[in-house]
């Protein structure tokens, strides 16, 4: 059985490797705010304060329907870790928008087109995710790097292999901080429209819209992580 140590360390080696190839400038994470990001975060953040190459770069995707306690802590860590923080936003008005009637569409103009805007504006090569294996049945043949075309970077995966359980004993172990909408019932966070709290004894993601969750695949394949 593979414990916690054991995916610590092969998360922190992963992430080693790519320091060593691709160095700090052109990485960034793609930090939602959410308790898998932060854990990659503070990991790559704990390496590049090793190597001395500052406290890391990220990418946050604000699509405008965000909760407020998810930016509120985001900008309040941001502040505290010394991020360099770049927010992408979507290029259409939200006055008006239809939220969520068509969700592959709402999440191709608010998520997977701000986000391979904000990737070619910052120059990044590689783009480090908190996506885990176990939180969506359509995440069970992701790979550790994977190679996007538009714009050409690579996703870097290191936690897929962790668990819920996981994700938060990191949390207690290092004492990092979290998004208080956790303590209030919700385990995934997402925009307002798509998410609430989760079904008692259900899936991680059960509190997530059901048609967005369906259509999983087909926004990685437009671009989303």
């Amino acid at each position: 059985m593979t414990t916690l140590d054991d995916k610590i360390r092969n998360s922190e080696a992963q992430l080693s490797n790519l320091l060593e190839r691709a160095g700090a400038e052109s990485v960034r994470v793609a930090w939602t705010g959410g308790k898998d990001s932060t854990v990659v975060l503070f990991i790559w953040k704990m390496l590049l304060d090793h190597a001395g190459l500052g406290n890391g770069r990220v990418i946050n995707l604000d699509t405008g329907c965000k909760f407020p306690e998810v930016l509120a802590f985001r900008d309040r860590l941001t502040g505290e870790w010394g991020l360099e923080l770049f927010v992408a936003r979507p290029a259409v008005a939200l006055e008006g928008y239809p939220l969520a009637r068509d969700t592959l569409a709402c999440c191709l103009e608010l998520k997977v087109k701000p986000l391979q805007a904000a990737i070619a504006a910052t120059g990044t090569t590689h783009l480090l995710t908190g996506i885990r294996r176990d939180e969506h049945p359509d995440r069970a043949d992701r790979q550790a790097q994977e190679k996007r075309l538009t714009p050409p970077h690579v996703l870097v995966n290191p936690i897929l292999d962790w668990t819920e359980t996981d994700i938060w004993a990191f949390h207690a172990r290092f004492d990092l901080p979290h998004c208080e909408l956790y303590d209030r019932g919700y385990r995934s966070l997402g925009c307002r429209p798509c998410t609430a709290r989760p079904e008692k004894g259900g899936p991680e993601r059960s509190g997530r819209d059901r048609n967005k969750e369906q259509m999983l695949r087909s926004l990685t394949s437009l671009g989303y992580f």
